[in-house]
């Protein structure tokens, strides 16, 4: 069972660039998007059900911002937009799929520039978010994926000291990601490779994807029960059409 996370900068977009035969290419079981930057109504149907997939979608109010999605071809048992946090939810920046053995939940996280009020409602999602999760994982196994909008350790991004007081790479945002593993979160794809030099965002302006100095921001994680069904994690570092790349796992159906 593959599944695929992939902030896509766009739906609209990325539309235009080859996302269909992307999805019919991995086939995989759920792929996840965020930034989607799309109110559903502003999408026709065939938009929506691409090579079979059905969608479902959580939007900002804001126009034009933020934003997750998610395809599956088996239908959930139920889902979740948000998590019942009017001050998150209305930046559409959570989805929960429940399924027989697994909550599948993925997040578009905050990103902290912009001043001290936005890394302080930053990490208040980062709160809010873990203790959802840590309840839900209670009940059955969960992954969850997204865009973190933080690099975890040094290995995680290309010029670690050159950002140390930067938003994305400060202490603080830095300890959820300790606090997390700590309470038994695996990150999936540092279970595998413990490599320098892998990251999946890239700064368009620069053209750093070219010389790869980038940051590691995406992530798959599963509670620790749930490890002995993780078969794999990978960087689809090859799949372009945003500045991020798409990440994925392959777990025991």
């Amino acid at each position: 069972m593959k599944l695929i996370s992939w902030n896509i900068n766009g739906y609209r977009a990325i539309l235009k660039k080859g996302f269909a035969d992307f999805l019919k290419k991995e086939q995989p079981f759920i792929l996840a998007l965020q930034e989607t930057k799309v109110n559903e109504e502003q999408l026709e149907i065939e938009q929506k059900e691409l090579n079979g997939y059905q969608s479902i979608w959580s939007s900002a109010e804001r126009k034009g911002y933020s934003g997750v999605a998610v395809f599956f071809k088996e239908k959930p048992l139920n889902i979740s937009k948000g998590m019942g946090i009017k001050k998150f939810d209305s930046e559409g920046r959570f989805i929960s799929l429940e399924y027989k053995d697994f909550f599948f939940i993925t997040a578009y996280f905050p990103n902290g520039g912009q001043g001290p009020e936005r890394l302080k409602y930053k990490m208040d999602f980062y709160d809010a978010f873990f203790k959802h999760v840590e309840k839900l994982k209670t009940k059955k196994a969960v992954i969850f994926c997204g865009d973190v909008n933080t690099a975890h350790n040094e290995i995680d991004l290309a010029r670690p000291k050159e950002n140390e007081k930067n938003t994305g790479f400060l202490p603080m945002e830095r300890a959820w990601l300790d606090k997390i593993t700590k309470k038994g979160w695996l990150d999936t794809f540092r279970h595998f490779n413990k490599e320098p030099d892998n990251y999946t965002w890239w700064d368009y302006k620069t053209r750093a994807r070219e010389r790869n100095v980038g940051w590691r921001l995406d992530y798959f994680f599963i509670n620790s029960e749930y490890q002995d069904k993780l078969k794999n994690a990978s960087i689809l570092k090859d799949a372009l059409g945003s500045d991020h790349c798409p990440i994925g796992i392959t777990i025991d159906s």
